[in-house]
């Protein structure tokens, strides 16, 4: 797949995310477009920078966030439209859990691991009923989670 595809995906991803927040009620605390104080504590030291405030964020080091952890290396390995439908998935729900719910729309064994198998069914397969599919299981996932009413 193009490599351009994840600068199509990410506005679309961050949009859903939104900006700065510091809900009670999300596990998360502190966030900023989706990452969270500590995911950028971590980022910040790996660069060799002082921890910052996760509000002061660059657009820059959001995207390289995203990029590592929720893009690479299986996004652009992914028939367009499931590329996007991963990616949203592993921001939202980790990379594990949205690669169970892919291989479960994709009919392969849902091990978690995005392997060889997994991406020959996805070349295979029927985009649109995967995805549809795979949003149904989203919804249930979701209505799972004892913060959904919030």
């Amino acid at each position: 797949m193009s490599t351009d595809r994840f600068s199509i995906c990410l506005p679309h991803i961050l949009k859903d995310e939104g900006g700065n927040d510091d809900n009670p009620h999300d596990p998360g605390g502190r966030t900023s477009r989706g990452v969270i104080q500590r995911e950028y504590d971590v980022y910040r030291r790996s660069k060799g920078e002082a921890i910052a405030d996760v509000w002061q964020a660059t657009d820059a080091e959001i995207a390289d966030i995203y990029r590592a952890q929720y893009w690479d290396p299986y996004c652009d390995k992914l028939p367009t439209g499931l590329d996007y439908l991963y990616f949203d998935m592993a921001v939202n729900m980790g990379p594990h859990e949205g690669a169970i719910l892919l291989q479960r729309g994709l009919g392969v064994t849902a091990d978690g691991r995005i392997g060889m198998v997994t991406l020959e069914a996805a070349k295979n397969s029927n985009v649109i009923r995967v995805i549809g599919a795979v949003s149904d299981a989203k919804t249930v996932f979701y209505k799972s989670l004892h913060s959904f009413k919030y």
